[in-house]
């Protein structure tokens, strides 16, 4: 069975990337919509610049993923012209006709994020099913009430294996956020399967990122 992904996300400085080039880690994360891991696109360029250095080598490297909520056009344009981005993640309540949008204007890989309540026991088809032909991956998150996602909380896995088999019939990768750490991905993979795993605050030390957790989470992965 082929190894999920590995996405961690909000970094924040040149010295965090660094430390996990070694890894084989997939994607890594740059947010740019309101929270404590904020980065600009000069900050976010330095660290993608880190990753280009890295490539010039012949060394494969992760993925650049901007994480931004409810953007327009402009916007991610105006990042764009200061950064290079793989990915863009949109977590917000954008629509499945934004998505297309974004996707036949700057032709890179569009995540667009799902939140999921913890109360949250049923598929729900409407959710994703308009986002398909546009969009390469669903991510579920469990819901916020401020930003929507991010809380640091899982939901409802029992609702996973529906998304997995809809996703999958409709093209798209079903990738696992919401509450992940060192301590209980291995469960997830090993009883869910899912295309993907996204992680942030369960791989920091009291807000940072640590490279420890980071090095355990991906051991974790792997081992499943």
């Amino acid at each position: 069975m082929t190894r999920p992904t590995i996405k961690i996300c909000g970094l924040q400085t040149v010295e965090a990337v660094r430390s996990i080039l070694s890894l084989p880690i997939d994607h890594i994360g740059f947010v740019f919509a309101p929270s404590r891991r904020r980065v600009t696109g000069r900050q976010a360029a330095e660290m993608v610049d880190e990753l280009a250095r890295e490539r010039a080598k012949g060394r494969s490297t992760p993925q650049a993923v901007g994480v931004f909520v409810d953007p327009d056009l402009e916007q991610l344009q105006e990042i764009l012209n200061e950064v290079s981005l793989d990915v863009i993640q949109l977590h917000g309540r954008e629509t499945p006709e934004f998505c297309r949008r974004v996707k036949e204007t700057f032709g890179l890989g569009v995540f667009k994020a799902i939140s999921i309540s913890k109360t949250q026991t049923a598929f729900s088809a409407n959710l994703f099913t308009p986002y398909a032909g546009f969009t390469d991956a669903i991510l579920l998150d469990t819901y916020d009430p401020v930003h929507g996602g991010g809380s640091g909380k899982t939901f409802g896995w029992e609702v996973i294996p529906e998304y997995l088999e809809r996703t999958r019939n409709a093209g798209m990768s079903l990738i696992i956020a919401g509450g992940l750490s060192p301590s209980n991905v291995g469960e997830l993979i090993q009883a869910y399967h899912p295309d993907g795993v996204d992680v942030s605050s369960g791989v920091e030390t009291e807000g940072q990122k640590d490279i420890d957790k980071i090095k355990q989470f991906v051991e974790r992965v792997k081992s499943r």
